[in-house]
């Protein structure tokens, strides 16, 4: 029968700002004793302790060590099975269980952490502790290298005065931005940051604190009266359980030096018999478990999900995720987590745990459970990895569980992460680690979809924590299941996408981009591409890491068709001069809708030699054929690329993505004319030689100039190319 424990409030609180900034921590009781690997022995009975339910309390469930699986220089597994009610109604080790810590006569075996694929679920894996400790050492960088401008402010609250209640300044999460001091709250409106406490105030807060933690060690005890189990004497069962039962999984005792010898002998005696009754069975059952675990496929208990995205956006993001290698799970009727951040939180062995790369209306995490904790705040978790990442930049959450669910071969726990409590930094084979109260570095992002159709306009928030390799996949990802969420539809619409990029990258500290997209079905598909592609560029800057302080994406949608066709571009005047501007009246006929005329103005280059200028009009995303001729002849190697090209900062290629015709825009540039004949090839070669010596002679070097281009933009998405031409002369008429 499970021993049902009361939550432990006294293991760690989470470090407010202030007390970040002031290098303090609350203190908390130190790790257990740990069982090293060696001291192992099959026959050995001990506890996982875990929750399982909507009251929160951690539950021990008995659990029968069959022995050590080693794999060479690969990582070792304790094997265990699960006894009493873990076996007969839990299902074995579940999805969400992974981390639950494993302790034998009082000290810490490691973390539950995986079954054998389609193998019974009650034998499992356990991570031995001593390859999960390392993980506290290994070097972090992640949040060092890069100025903290974005950082969660603890709300503070005015002090009580004559027994009556100060009012609350903010009970939610603050995002300080930039330097200035403006600050964000998550409802939208701006809000001041909050000043540093002073040296008195700190002081009389972390008394204050050190007071609770006091009280709340008190709290912690525990239920000393658990039910007794059938097969065992009851008097030998108390004396065996009263040490383990006085401060729960933290020091879990199996010996109380005030129980008379007599009474000890006697529990002593019958812990013996009762462990030489089993030793044939478990012998067995160690050498089945040896010989069928190492043939099958390790299946890991971490609860991978993603929560907000819609079935829709779940398929996106999946697609999204297949070459990077990993797997996401949605369940039906789940939200996303709110904008909070708990800084009084409490978390011990068996407390569920979550690791978030997204957060907000949108989240993107794992659900475990903690294994060890110190009194720093720093604990481990999972047994395994989350994405296996290494040195990373997470959002550590707390978790509610609220039921169990039992499948035909294996069970999982149904939890919600809650608020944001801390920050997971490693992401290693043995587990994952993280310390409560100092928080990832971030990157906002907001989102407005408006749906023309329907009327109605819809508001998103999310925060992701900067991962590289994520960021990208994410905000795509968010940005189409928002529109999504709204439109709810995947027919045919048109799309305009608006988004701003506050980011050091950028040469003015933002990049803008504006855009619109038509597609017959699921016009998101293609809408967000050139967001991942901005976010993308930035993350991946090779000569430094720079700083996204937040993202804007402003959605618009209409479910019709906003295409139209070119028909004509007529020039004002068919005779020019270098230098002159050409007024073209360009008539496009929209889908199913009348035609209408435009003037787009275009300047001939003063450089340009007599004769016939051929002109492509065409739609922004579609390319001339001058471009398509250019781009073969260098796919063939008659062309060299552009030598500068390597040369290129992140902040140049973010101006010239800026600068890329959109697809509501009429483009007119120069096309393909027809082939020169031999005289007038070698006419051209000797006007380039002649250049290219008064360039030598003069020692300038001109830069080379940019090709003539006119644009102008349209409500509409171009699909078609037309071609037009003048006539260039420099004589007078």
């Amino acid at each position: 029968m499970s021993k049902v424990f009361k939550r432990v409030r006294a293991i760690v609180a989470a470090m407010a700002a202030g007390a970040m900034i002031l290098g303090g921590a609350p203190k908390a009781n130190a790790m257990d004793e740990i069982m090293p690997l060696e001291e192992v022995q099959a026959g050995m009975v001990g506890q996982l302790y875990t929750v399982v339910d909507m009251s929160g309390d951690i539950q021990s469930f008995e659990v029968t060590i069959l022995g050590v699986m080693q794999n060479g220089k690969s990582m070792p597994y304790i094997i265990a099975r699960s006894e009493g009610a873990f076996a007969d109604t839990d299902g074995g080790l579940m999805q969400g269980m992974s981390g639950s810590p494993v302790y034998v006569d009082g000290r810490l075996l490691g973390a539950g952490s995986a079954t054998v694929k389609e193998m019974d679920p009650h034998t499992f894996l356990i991570t031995p502790i001593e390859e999960m400790l390392p993980i506290w050492e290994m070097p972090d960088t992640k949040n060092n290298n890069r100025p903290k401008i974005v950082d969660l402010k603890k709300p503070e609250t005015d002090e009580k005065t004559e027994g009556e209640q100060g009012e609350k300044k903010d009970e939610g999460l603050i995002l300080t931005l930039g330097q200035n001091g403006a600050g964000i709250k998550t409802d939208g409106k701006e809000k001041v940051p909050q000043e540093p406490l002073k040296d008195g105030d700190a002081k009389d807060k972390e008394e204050q604190k050190a007071d609770a933690r006091e009280t709340k060690k008190d709290e912690a005890k525990v239920d000393k009266e658990p039910a007794a189990e059938a097969a065992k004497d009851k008097e030998g069962k108390e004396t065996k359980d009263k040490g383990s039962k006085e401060q729960g999984p933290a020091a879990a005792k199996t010996e109380n030096a005030k129980t008379g010898e007599a009474k000890e002998t006697k529990a002593t005696n019958e812990a013996e018999a009762t462990k030489e009754n089993k030793e044939n069975k478990d012998n067995k059952d160690n050498k089945d478990s040896k010989d069928a675990a190492p043939s099958g496929e390790k299946q890991e208990k971490a609860l991978v999900y993603a929560a907000g995205f819609g079935e829709a956006g779940m398929r996106f993001l999946q697609k999204q995720l297949d070459p990077m290698g990993y797997q996401a799970s949605a369940f039906g009727g789940m939200s996303a987590a709110s904008y909070t951040t708990d800084y009084e939180a409490i978390l011990c062995p068996g407390s569920p745990v979550g690791a978030a790369l997204a957060y907000g209306d949108f989240s993107f995490a794992a659900t475990g459970t903690v294994t060890a904790i110190e009194e720093d705040g720093r604990l481990l978790a999972f047994g395994h990895p989350f994405l296996h990442r290494g040195n990373v930049n997470y959002f550590m959450t707390d978790a509610s569980v609220f039921a169990m669910v039992n499948g035909m071969t294996d069970g999982m726990k149904l939890v919600n992460t809650g608020s944001i409590i801390g920050r997971i930094n490693q992401d290693r084979t043995a587990g994952i680690a993280g310390t409560v109260g100092m928080f990832p570095t971030v990157v906002p992002i907001r989102l407005t979809v408006e749906d023309k159709t329907l009327g109605r306009t819809a508001s998103y928030a999310a925060t992701m924590a900067y991962d590289e390799a994520f960021v990208p996949v994410l905000t795509q990802a968010i940005a189409y299941a928002a529109l999504g969420r709204t439109v709810d539809t995947m027919s045919e619409s048109t799309v305009k996408v608006d988004f701003a990029i506050r980011t050091d990258a950028a040469k003015d500290g933002v990049f803008e981009r504006t855009n619109l997209f038509y597609a017959a079905a699921d016009t998101g598909q293609i809408a967000f591409a050139e967001l991942a592609q901005a976010m993308a560029l930035i993350s991946s800057d090779t000569k430094g890491e720079a700083d996204v302080y937040d993202v804007k994406v402003n959605i618009s949608s209409e479910a019709e068709r906003r295409t139209a066709s070119l028909v004509s571009a007529t020039p004002d005047k068919l005779k020019v001069k270098p230098g002159d501007t050409v007024k073209f009246k360009v008539t496009l006929r929209p889908y199913r809708a009348e035609p209408i005329t435009v003037e787009v103005p275009f300047t001939v280059p003063k450089s340009r030699r007599d004769g016939t200028m051929n002109l492509d009009v065409h739609g922004g995303g579609l390319v001339s054929l001058d471009k398509l001729l250019q781009a073969a002849q260098a796919e063939a190697g008659i062309i060299t690329p552009d030598a500068g090209e390597e040369g290129k900062t992140v902040s140049d290629r973010l101006n010239e993505m800026g600068k890329t015709d959109a697809n509501n825009e009429i483009v007119i540039e120069p096309g393909v004319g027809p082939t020169l004949s031999e005289k007038e090839q070698k006419k051209e070669i000797e006007a380039a030689i002649r250049r290219q010596e008064e360039e030598q002679a003069s020692g300038k070097k001109s830069e080379p100039a940019a090709p003539p281009r006119a644009k102008f933009a349209t409500e509409y998405v171009i699909d078609n190319v037309i071609h037009t031409a003048v006539e260039v002369s420099r004589k007078e008429e």
